[in-house]
């Protein structure tokens, strides 16, 4: 896909401050650290356009992207980090299951996981929870720049098995491995939303 313009939108800390309009959009999930906002700006080409941090947890609303006028990318707060305040660490699980089941707009949920890692207890819980409600999703394995063939072939294999899904999409923000197939896997998710 050809980006021709991608720019930050808004934060929306409630379900008031969600943008209004009918564009479809894709939603970004998955634990903090696990490169979420490193994975939006190489799919989008632009150096900073999502914030990343070294510190997990830093990101704490939905993060709205509007993608050529006619598309946008949500970026969710990770879950799972020890250090975050128990209160806030409630009112991210109350604002995600709030917005999966309410937006009419989502036409695709990007599961993301990192492809060195042994899926969470929170990654198994929003990958049953998107299977039950029946929503459009793909889990992407990130930072499969950081392993052998041989060992991210393994670890897909292993995640595939844990999460009991076949289809995972091991990709590299370093290389932009797995760019071409995640869009056209976003582009199918927005033409079948129209």
């Amino acid at each position: 896909m050809k980006i021709v313009n991608a720019e930050f939108l808004k934060s929306a800390f409630v379900e008031g401050d969600w943008p209004k309009d009918s564009r479809p959009e894709v939603a970004f999930l998955g634990r903090s650290n696990v490169g979420k906002s490193s994975l939006i700006n190489s799919l989008l080409s632009v150096r900073g356009l999502a914030r990343t941090s070294s510190t997990p947890g830093r990101t704490q609303s939905l993060n709205f992207f509007l993608v050529n006028d006619e598309f946008k990318f949500v970026d969710f707060p990770g879950y799972g980090y020890a250090r975050v305040p128990g209160k806030i660490k409630s009112s991210w699980g109350e604002m995600a299951t709030k917005y999966l089941a309410k937006r009419r707009q989502l036409v695709l949920s990007i599961h993301i996981v990192d492809s060195r890692h042994e899926p969470t207890k929170q990654d198994l819980q929003l990958h049953d929870w998107l299977e039950e409600s029946d929503k459009p999703r793909l889990v992407v394995a990130t930072k499969s720049d950081k392993l052998s063939n041989n060992e991210l072939r393994k670890n897909l294999k292993h995640i595939a098995r844990v999460l009991n899904d076949d289809s995972i999409l091991a990709y590299s923000a370093k290389s932009g491995g797995g760019r071409i197939e995640l869009w056209r896997a976003i582009k199918s998710a927005i033409e079948q939303g129209d």
